[in-house]
């Protein structure tokens, strides 16, 4: 898939986000999000953050702080998910037709948007808003990926085996659900492993338990 099919793909799921983020309500923003301990609204600001970034931008934060990447992280989303929660929205929607991004291959940032709309989307029991294309984009990438998600080594030695996209991966004891379902547990959800099923949820199940 090329740059520019991609940036539509991101386009795309950037503009549902914002729809879905506009519909909330106060209460929801406070909701916990599924990714590690922050909030929908801090969800959302990361979000944002990496649809903002730029190259100069992301270089000056990792020297900022340390070139610790995940500290980087954490301090950005937590900047931007102090903004009032229609300044996210306004400024998401924005990004709809941009395309500027850190020094990272384009498709991280279609990751980006997809796997943390659904740490938002799912705990708060709303459909997932995205597209099976975008999906599948992500589990591509994701098979593969050792730091910052460490899926390689989450599902080493299992096949994986998508139920609403044609889409499978590995060799071993079979873990299998829809593609969000598996995108999300791929990269550490907890919350998605009830949506799995398998001899291979045993293992991924206690793999995800052993890093606390």
């Amino acid at each position: 898939m090329d740059d520019v099919h991609t940036w539509k793909l991101i386009h795309a799921e950037r503009a549902a986000m914002a729809d879905t983020l506009a519909s909330l309500s106060p209460g929801q923003w406070t909701e916990p999000s599924w990714c590690g301990r922050w909030s929908v609204q801090t969800a959302a600001g990361h979000i944002l953050a990496g649809a903002e970034q730029t190259t100069s931008r992301f270089l000056g934060h990792m020297i900022s702080n340390g070139f610790r990447f995940n500290a980087m992280i954490d301090r950005d989303a937590r900047r931007a998910g102090q903004l009032p929660p229609s300044e996210i929205v306004e400024r998401l929607r924005a990004t709809a037709s941009a395309t500027n991004h850190p020094p990272a291959p384009i498709v991280t940032m279609l990751g980006e948007v997809v796997v943390h709309g659904e740490d938002i989307r799912r705990p708060l029991g709303l459909a997932s808003g995205t597209s099976p294309e975008a999906r599948l984009a992500c589990l591509e990438m994701y098979k593969d990926a050792s730091f910052p998600v460490g899926t390689k080594k989450r599902i080493a030695g299992l096949r994986l085996v998508a139920s609403d996209v044609d889409w499978s991966h590995g060799s071993g004891p079979e873990v299998g659900g829809s593609a969000s379902a598996l995108l999300l547990a791929m990269t550490g959800r907890r919350g998605a492993l009830d949506d799995l099923h398998g001899d291979g949820l045993g293992p991924l199940r206690e793999r995800m338990a052993a890093v606390g």
